[in-house]
């Protein structure tokens, strides 16, 4: 099962290296159905590209970080950094066909599923060769040619439209699930509990899958809710949970889930435990009030999910220094380019800023504005 979707070159993509181990990951827990596997087997070329794509992201979200403190990213900017198992285990889970909606800290999977940096990059400064023409900005990026819509920045909200791809899913009867991802902060909200009911009733192929970090926002899970085992949240329907900082762990734990939805059980609920390192966004120091750097050192010196593939890999003789520093380098090289690319275009026209508010782009009454006299000041 090699990955679909990669800009970076290096002498392990393409190439047929069956070579496979096993690893145990054996942290998994079940709720209303029977554990799966705990010994998942990976192959060489699959492992180096999981490595390589959570590198990618890691080095994009760094730099978009760096980019917003100098202010050439504006609004808000929600980073992923120390969660890109997740997304990286969840895309090499599902089929290209499947549909993922999410929440705003969506940069990961806007480039895992095909999307290339420099739509990216343009996105989050405004620029119009952005995946939403430069409007939508961190919170707001959508793939909907590659069945990821985004994205979304009510917390929560994106959980009954998941429901919704859902039961197009069911409704056409192609074989596809959904998987539709939100934050332990999100997972008391009302929507979520309904949309819960109507896909048990419905039995719609719908994976509820809880990134718990551990902080919503800057609330501890233990101060927000009575049960803290996401997991187990949906009472009447099924629930796993797994190390979200194991790459492996996730993409098993999501095979199982998909697997579940397509054999027509219906939802499933997963909870998958991982860490956030920044704060919830750049405006929040990530320190002070509700942990400690000492709290962070420790999940990075023990858990960090990149370190742990990389050592793995060069404990099978799998990769050499060289060959990692290679990686690296690529990577870099691609960040780069995608910002300088960025930084050349162009933000979108004041006549445009209407686009996709209308159908046919033509401009209409918005309450409350005079539309063409702000047309005009823009």
């Amino acid at each position: 099962m090699l990955r679909r979707f990669c800009r970076v070159t290096t002498p392990f993509r393409g190439r047929c290296r069956l070579i496979s181990t096993s690893f145990d990951c054996n942290q998994t827990q079940t709720f209303l159905c029977d554990p799966p596997p705990t010994k998942v087997t990976v192959e060489k070329d699959d492992y180096i590209n999981y490595y390589t794509d959570m590198l990618r992201i890691r080095r994009m979200e760094n730099e978009a970080g760096a980019m917003y403190l100098r202010q050439e990213v504006r609004g808000f900017c929600h980073l992923y950094i120390g969660q890109e198992s997740v997304c990286t285990g969840i895309e090499a889970a599902l089929r290209k066909e499947d549909h993922i909606i999410t929440a705003y800290r969506c940069h990961g999977q806007q480039l895992l599923r095909g999307d290339s940096m420099e739509s990216i990059f343009s996105e989050l400064t405004g620029k119009m060769t952005g995946s939403a023409k430069g409007k939508g900005g961190s919170m707001h990026m959508y793939l909907p040619q590659n069945n990821f819509y985004g994205g979304n920045g009510i917390v929560g909200a994106q959980v009954p439209v998941g429901a919704g791809l859902a039961f197009a899913s069911k409704y056409f009867n192609d074989g596809t699930v959904v998987a539709a991802l939100y934050g332990d902060g999100a997972a008391n909200q009302g929507q979520i509990f309904e949309a819960a009911n109507m896909a048990s009733l419905w039995k719609l192929p719908l994976m509820f899958v809880c990134e718990n970090n551990e902080f919503g926002m800057g609330t501890p899970i233990h101060r927000a809710a009575a049960e803290t085992n996401f997991y187990k949240r949906g009472s009447y329907i099924a629930g796993i949970q797994c190390d979200g900082m194991n790459v492996l762990a996730v993409r098993e734990t999501m095979e199982y889930a998909a697997e579940w939805c397509r054999s027509g059980k219906g939802p499933i609920f997963v909870e998958v435990k991982t860490y956030r390192y920044g704060g919830h966004s750049l405006s929040d120091p990530g320190v002070g009030a509700y942990r400690d750097k000492e709290e962070i050192d420790a999940v990075k010196k023990n858990k960090d999910a990149i370190n742990n593939v990389e050592k793995n890999l060069t404990e099978l003789g799998w990769i050499t220094t060289d060959e990692i520093k290679e990686i690296k380098s690529a990577v870099k090289k691609e960040v780069k380019a995608a910002v300088a690319f960025a930084k050349e275009q162009s933000e979108l026209p004041p006549d445009r800023l209407y686009d996709d508010v209308y159908k046919g782009g033509k401009v209409g009454f918005i309450r409350a504005t005079d539309v063409e006299k702000s047309v005009e000041i823009l």
